[in-house]
């Protein structure tokens, strides 16, 4: 692979299969930002979303809500391909609609992966394992980032996975006031260090996005990451601690002040918003449709309701 300055990025995302496993409000602005984090130059911006084109000639609210936001994400420089969405009646007499964009997108990165070096997998669908191996058997560094149902065999052949839940504004988190990172806003992590007998641990939370995401140690001074001092009153009830430390726990919590160590951070008011481990205790029940969907612009209040 060339060097990072000359590294050729693909970056292809399996856009439903995100939107109904938790990531209903990502940011493509700061998708695209995470994927040149280390340098490089895009190639590629592919992403797959299905459109009802019946709905499409009936429907004008659905129709200007689509090309709405599809103008927003082709604003920042994705190219969109759509997937027909096709109804059919299942054994129980119920209409139900399909939209399925893994050859699409499956057949697009192995054409284009002859003029890249790095390919980024937004999906967690496990039917692109065979997909992610030959990518790599061509030379091609391969990452996937996913939020929710991501298939574990996926996970450990990518050359890296990411939580897309741990990148800073990628997904809104609830009571979105303040940026993340800064003191009073609301962010996530993984347990780092429990200590079982005293009843509290800290809490790593990546700071920004960053060509460090290696340096995971919060104590070299260049390691994007910082740390949060979290009592297991701050914990929801129902958690086990016997599961801590863990990556597999993706924690959102309030960040404030340290009262005792200067600099320091506290996690507040934690609750769990998934589990990699297929684990439910402590997860909290929550409606993500009631964040409302984010336009991918840098402005960061407009919203859009998708159908």
């Amino acid at each position: 692979m060339m060097g990072s300055e000359g590294t050729r990025i693909g970056v292809y995302v399996d856009s439903e299969n995100i939107r109904y496993n938790g990531g209903y409000a990502m940011r493509y602005d700061v998708l695209r930002r995470f994927a040149v984090r280390d340098g490089g130059k895009i190639l590629r911006l592919n992403t797959y979303m299905a459109v009802d084109g019946e709905r499409m000639k009936v429907d004008r609210e659905y129709r200007e809500r689509i090309r709405g936001y599809q103008q927003a994400v082709r604003d920042l420089g994705w190219k969109i391909i759509e997937k027909p969405v096709r109804w059919f009646v299942d054994e129980e007499g119920n209409r139900v609609s399909k939209a399925n964009a893994d050859l699409d997108l499956a057949v697009d990165v192995m054409l284009q992966s002859e003029r890249l070096d790095q390919v980024l997998l937004v999906s967690g669908d496990g039917d692109f394992l065979q997909v992610v191996r030959a990518l790599q058997n061509k030379g091609c560094r391969v990452e996937v980032l996913a939020f929710r149902n991501v298939s574990r065999e996926l996970q450990h052949e990518a050359d890296a996975f990411y939580s897309g839940y741990l990148i800073p504004g990628l997904l809104p988190t609830r009571e979105n006031r303040l940026a993340w990172g800064e003191v009073g806003s609301r962010i996530r992590g993984v347990c780092s260090r429990w200590e079982a007998e005293r009843g509290f641990g800290f809490i790593r939370f990546l700071g920004e996005i960053s060509p460090r995401l290696w340096i995971t140690d919060t104590r070299q001074e260049e390691s994007p990451y910082g740390s949060a001092f979290v009592h297991i009153s701050d914990l929801p009830r129902d958690l086990d601690t016997d599961d801590l430390p863990s990556r597999d726990v993706i924690f959102e919590f309030d960040l404030e002040p340290s009262e005792t160590e200067k600099g320091g951070f506290v996690a507040r008011r934690c609750t769990i918003v998934h589990r990699y481990d297929g684990r439910s205790a402590g997860v909290a029940r929550l409606s993500e449709r009631g964040m409302g969907e984010t336009f991918p612009s840098g402005n960061g209040d407009a919203t859009l309701e998708e159908a």
